[in-house]
């Protein structure tokens, strides 16, 4: 979802999951057409369990399975330019979350903005560093699209989301904004990183 990101919560592996014996085997890598279906219901249900507080209900009630797979669809197989993306993050044979980001379309951005649009990891897969490795794969690929900063907006009361950002460095740059939704609004800060100066 534009505007609203989320990371990595607490939680246990999926049921019929891989347990925590071992080394699992984890990879991010980039959306494909067949991962339509899971991002979307990733993210439906992921707003409806970890989000129902911070979002209205106008905006719950649209989230339909088929809403989201349409708008994934147009994200992954056509996106407004090369230098957007969407990365997912497997756990073995399993989609545990996704990233997606690109060049900021903001007015009040400098050239050279990049931004993330979502960063959402199932709770039942939380706690397993998927939200640290999507995180570090969107910033990767930002940098090396010539990106020299990058924004996240995060909604007010989204606790966790903020913690997991500015444990990787993010900090708030003092902007605010409110979105208006069916009546009723949600209010969020932006969060930025300098993405200069590494490798």
């Amino acid at each position: 979802m534009t505007g609203h990101g989320a990371p990595a919560g607490p939680g246990e592996p999926a049921a019929g999951g891989p347990g925590q014996a071992g080394r699992p085997e984890v990879r991010v890598r980039a959306a494909r057409a067949e991962d339509v279906p899971e991002i979307a219901r990733i993210q439906v249900d992921t707003w409806r369990t970890a989000y129902a507080r911070l979002l209205p209900p106008s905006v719950l009630a649209a989230a339909t399975p088929q809403r989201a797979g349409a708008e994934w669809t147009a994200a992954v197989l056509h996106p407004p330019s090369r230098r957007h993306r969407v990365l997912v993050a497997n756990e073995q044979r399993w989609m545990v979350g996704f990233v997606a980001f690109g060049p900021s379309e903001q007015d009040d951005d400098p050239p050279g903005t990049g931004m993330l649009h979502a960063l959402l990891v199932e709770p039942r897969w939380g706690r397993r560093g998927h939200g640290s490795r999507l995180l570090a794969a969107a910033v990767d690929q930002l940098r090396a699209d010539g990106m020299t900063r990058a924004v996240v907006w995060l909604a007010d009361g989204d606790t966790a989301s903020r913690r997991f950002f500015e444990s990787a460095g993010w900090e708030p740059d003092g902007t605010v904004r409110t979105l208006v939704d069916g009546g009723q609004t949600v209010r969020e800060a932006r969060l930025h990183v300098s993405l200069e100066g590494e490798a």
